[in-house]
C-alpha cells in the first residue's frame, strides 16, 4: 500500500484511484479489441511484504474461527486479528495467448497512473511516500483533469501491450 506524506495527497488520491482503476480498463478492453491475447480477471488477497507463511495461515485460521465464534470468542478473535498483518483485496489481470500467461496486478497500473514516483519495483512500499501526480488535478478547480488521467492510463495499457510477446 502506499505511504501518504500528508493528508491532501491522501485525499487527492482518493479522488484519483476510481476514475484512474475506470480509465484503466477501459484502455484494456479497447487494447483486447485488435489483440490475440484473452483477458480474465482474479480477485487475489495481498499481503504485506514480509507476512510469514506461518502468519498467512494462521490469519486465515482465525478469521474462519470468527464465522462460527460465539460473541465473547468473537471479540478475542477481533483483538487478535488487529495484532496481526492482515491482507487487503487485490484484483490481477491475467492475459493469455497460445501456451502465455502474464498477469499484472491493477492497483499496481492505478498507482503508476496517479503518483509521480511510484514504482512495482520498489523494494520496501511500505516504507516509500508517494507523490500524486499534479498534472491530473485542474489546478483552478482541484478537479480531475480527465484528459491528461486518460492520456496517462492510456500510454501505460499501450506500453503493457506492446511489450507482450508477437
Amino acid at each position: 500500500m502506499p505511504k501518504f506524506s500528508n493528508i491532501t495527497s491522501w485525499e487527492q488520491a482518493e479522488l484519483l484511484m476510481q476514475p484512474a482503476f475506470i480509465r484503466i480498463i477501459d484502455h484494456i478492453r479497447k487494447q483486447l479489441e485488435t489483440s490475440s491475447w484473452r483477458e480474465s480477471y482474479q480477485d487475489v488477497q495481498i499481503w504485506p511484504q514480509g507476512t510469514s507463511e506461518e502468519t498467512k495461515t494462521r490469519v486465515l485460521e482465525l478469521r474462519e474461527q470468527l464465522s462460527t465464534a460465539s460473541p465473547e470468542t468473537a471479540d478475542e478473535i477481533r483483538e487478535l486479528l488487529t495484532e496481526l498483518p492482515n491482507p487487503y483485496p487485490g484484483y490481477l489481470l491475467c492475459l493469455r495467448w497460445q501456451d502465455q500467461e502474464f498477469s499484472f496486478d491493477l492497483w499496481d497500473l492505478c498507482y503508476q497512473v496517479c503518483f509521480s514516483n511510484y514504482s512495482p519495483l520498489i523494494a520496501d512500499p511500505a516504507n516509500w511516500e508517494v507523490e500524486i501526480d499534479q498534472t491530473l488535478i485542474e489546478a483552478d478547480t482541484g478537479d480531475v483533469n480527465w484528459q491528461q488521467l486518460d492520456g496517462k492510463a492510456g500510454n501505460l495499457i499501450a506500453q503493457i501491450f506492446a511489450s507482450l510477446p508477437k
